[in-house]
């Protein structure tokens, strides 16, 4: 009998010491984008948002050139230990401006690299590009191209989100993000973050997202990720 005890102790201490192990390893760290901008519709690569305190996506109520993707990088490698297993994975972010109506919202991995230049302007028309500016024809203005105009972008969706009335949202922990997280740690160099991708066949389903400029702290993107170490 008392050997009998003694082997349920031993197995109950063991099964607490994995139990506290596992939560014990378990880190969460929120990171802040390390670049964004809102990718403007023109034929010309003439306008972006670099500096703009709003990320534009969808499609606004201009007769021509008038859809807007958002563009948001964040610096993985920077931020979580090399070698450590991502578990969750969840996007914040706040809508300022909105027409009306639920749209929904996706998140496509990003291709190639792009950049952020210092073209400002706090609405959707977007101001004249600058060097470096991602664009609609343009990875960096104006020397380099996006293979396809609009950007380069996996057609698989690594998340999505429905959208309707200002306020704070996000996008649950998907495998897809996940591995897109787990990707862009153990290959630094294949980090070009994420498209956000809107309802473009309508007018007027345009959103407004706080970017990283954004004067209020609190409502730029957020990516808070949970990882362990390995």
């Amino acid at each position: 009998m008392l050997k009998k005890l003694l082997l349920m102790a031993i197995a109950t201490l063991v099964s607490l010491t994995v139990i506290l192990k596992g939560s014990i390893a378990q880190e969460i760290q929120t990171i802040i984008p390390s670049q964004d901008n809102t990718i403007i519709e023109s034929a010309t690569g003439a306008l972006s948002n670099g500096k703009g305190p709003i990320l534009f996506v969808g499609r606004t109520n201009q007769t021509q050139d008038s859809i807007r993707r958002g563009v948001i990088s964040f610096d993985i490698a920077k931020e979580i230990p090399r070698d450590s297993k991502i578990t969750s994975v969840t996007l914040q972010l706040t809508l300022e401006e909105t027409p009306g109506g639920d749209r929904s919202i996706e998140l496509h991995r990003l291709l190639k690299n792009w950049g952020e230049g210092i073209s400002f302007h706090p609405g959707g028309r977007g101001d004249r590009s600058t060097e470096g500016d991602a664009t609609w024809i343009h990875s960096f203005y104006d020397s380099q191209f996006w293979s396809n105009p609009g950007g380069d972008f996996s057609e698989r969706v690594s998340a999505v989100t429905t959208v309707g009335d200002k306020g704070v949202y996000t996008w649950e922990s998907t495998s897809e993000m996940v591995a897109d997280l787990q990707q862009w740690l153990d290959n630094p160099d294949d980090n070009f973050g994420w498209l956000l991708l809107g309802n473009e066949t309508v007018s007027k389903t345009v959103k407004g997202f706080a970017s990283s400029e954004n004067p209020e702290p609190s409502a730029q993107p957020q990516l808070r990720v949970v990882y362990v170490e390995k």
